[in-house]
């Protein structure tokens, strides 16, 4: 198939970039680079079935294509907050685009949405039938309420024009390739063990998030797609394994053998205090679940780093 990958340059996109070309996919990877790398999709340019194409989703752009992963826009706080209304416009404007694409050439579509959807839940675990609670003007609003925006845009799409939209809501993943400026909390507490610097954790670090390896999660968005019609989602995507912050942090500490200390900070506004997925969902209909153990995929993560700060 024809495959458009918008972000496909990023920590995510790259990595179905690789997994789909392998497949022997024809693989279109937009990205306008604000937070994709071309080190991530190096290895991938001079195939034949790889095209890149240099774009801003929230502009019109007319391909014709046989599926969409609409998975642009930036992921960290750090650098969504840097312009909240990009973000928003590229959350908004960027499933606009995205579906009206794919209601031309009637390609299925996939969104990439996000746990942050569920806002600093009241129910635990998160299941999709919670609606959330999202503080809508706060300092994470561009990023949350632009994916529910997003998500409402793909089923009235659905709704009032047939489409064959797909939702994949994502938790917390890791893995190689994450940008050495995420400022996510994997990235934050690797870089700053490997360099022996303090490593900063905000509020008590009794906060609790789940880590899926990136692998787990491409295999899981696939599955999302290749399932029948009448299966549009929201799915959950996520590893159901919770640690506190200060667990991982420690975690971490020990797997790089770093003499850092912990240090903490004040909890920045509207942070969720508990978040992990409840995947039931995604074990009936795509027979999937996360296979890769937090000491593999970390092993592996802190490898790429080690790498990249050498």
């Amino acid at each position: 198939m024809r495959i458009l990958i918008t972000g496909g340059a990023g920590f995510l996109g790259s990595h179905l970039c690789e997994r789909l070309l392998a497949e022997g996919h024809d693989i279109l990877c937009l990205d306008n680079f604000f937070t994709g790398s071309k080190d991530n999709i190096l290895s991938m340019v001079g195939n034949p079935r790889f095209e890149l194409i240099r774009h801003d989703i929230t502009m019109p752009i007319y391909l014709e294509v046989d599926q969409i992963y609409n998975l642009a826009c930036p992921a960290s706080p750090v650098h969504y907050q840097y312009n909240p209304i990009k973000t928003i416009k590229t959350n908004v404007m960027g499933a606009i685009n995205t579906l009206g694409m794919a209601k031309r050439v009637k390609a299925r579509i996939l969104q990439a949405s996000t746990s942050e959807v569920y806002g600093d839940p009241e129910v635990h675990p998160q299941h999709e039938g919670y609606w959330g609670r999202v503080n809508p003007i706060g300092i994470r609003s561009c990023y949350d309420e632009g994916k529910r925006a997003a998500e409402c845009l793909m089923m009235d799409y659905r709704r009032q024009n047939g489409l064959d939209v797909k939702i994949a809501r994502i938790f917390n993943t890791y893995g190689p390739r994450m940008a050495l400026n995420d400022g996510r909390v994997v990235s934050n507490f690797i870089i700053q063990a490997l360099s022996g610097r303090d490593i900063t954790v905000y509020g008590n670090g009794l906060q609790t998030r789940s880590f899926c390896y990136v692998d787990d999660l491409i295999e899981g968005l696939i599955r999302l797609m290749d399932t029948p019609e009448e299966v549009s989602g929201p799915v959950n995507l996520g590893n159901p394994v919770e640690f506190t912050i200060l667990e991982l942090a420690e975690k971490i500490i020990a797997m790089t053998g770093s003499s850092s200390r912990i240090l903490f900070s004040p909890l920045p506004q509207d942070d969720p205090i508990q978040r992990r997925p409840e995947i039931s969902l995604a074990k009936r209909i795509l027979n999937w679940q996360p296979e890769t153990s937090m000491e593999k995929g970390m092993g592996l993560t802190i490898a790429y780093f080690r790498d990249k700060l050498s």
